[in-house]
């Protein structure tokens, strides 16, 4: 998934960003909240992690446009602000949920991986097609009564095929989707990761079939 971190502490900002990376998440990382608004103008993102306090305003109007916009992107502050009206302003005014500084990474996972089961639903938590069963909080796949392990991007991948089976996913749409501005990514990077997860689809009526020129769908058989 891609998620946009507005944060203007530059070492907590590259901090949060190699720890999502770690688990296949492509991160922009913005300073202010005009670098946020020209990230949100020609990106989509999974969810925004934003900070209070910012050199050029307040987070919380951002927040604010950002909800009147009528953007669904769901939101987690991060400040320094811990108390009980800050709270209750900040999600009184659209974010989905609030962590204060200074935390730990793993429960800043914890956040994020709830958010999203929150507005993905049900779906978030078990998702089947054909004869498989994909465990996103397991990171693993189930063809029959085996279980195979997937590594961070395979699982992001997978997820993007699964949100749209049968649909063809061009190679600049999974690109935007796996990887941030910052990252460097090679013509075949994404053929690459297409081939490992058609490794552990071996043996499933799931197929990643590739439409020349266009892109790749997942079909059922």
């Amino acid at each position: 998934m891609r998620f946009l971190l507005v944060e203007d502490n530059a070492d907590l900002s590259a901090s949060v960003a190699a720890r999502l990376g770690l688990d296949g998440h492509g991160v922009d990382c913005a300073a202010t909240l005009a670098e946020a608004e020209g990230f949100l103008a020609v990106a989509v993102y999974d969810l925004i992690l934003l900070d209070i306090m910012l050199p050029d305003g307040d987070g919380r109007d951002f927040l604010a446009r950002h909800r009147r916009a009528e953007r669904q992107t769901p939101v987690i502050v991060m400040t320094a602000r811990s108390s009980v009206r800050d709270r209750v302003d900040a999600l009184d005014t659209g974010a989905d949920d609030y962590i204060t500084k200074p935390f730990d990474f793993a429960e800043l996972e914890a956040r994020c991986r709830a958010v999203l089961r929150r507005r993905g639903g049900a779906a978030q938590i078990l998702r089947s097609f054909a004869d498989l069963t994909f465990d996103p909080m397991a990171a693993t796949l189930t063809i029959g009564q085996e279980t195979r392990d997937l590594r961070s991007r395979e699982m992001r991948l997978l997820e993007l095929f699964l949100n749209a089976p049968g649909r063809i996913l061009s190679k600049e749409h999974l690109v935007d989707r796996l990887f941030s501005f910052s990252e460097s990514v090679s013509d075949n990077a994404i053929e690459v990761y297409v081939g490992r997860l058609r490794k552990k689809l071996a043996g499933s009526r799931a197929r990643i079939e590739t439409v020349r020129g266009l892109g790749y769908r997942l079909t059922d058989g």
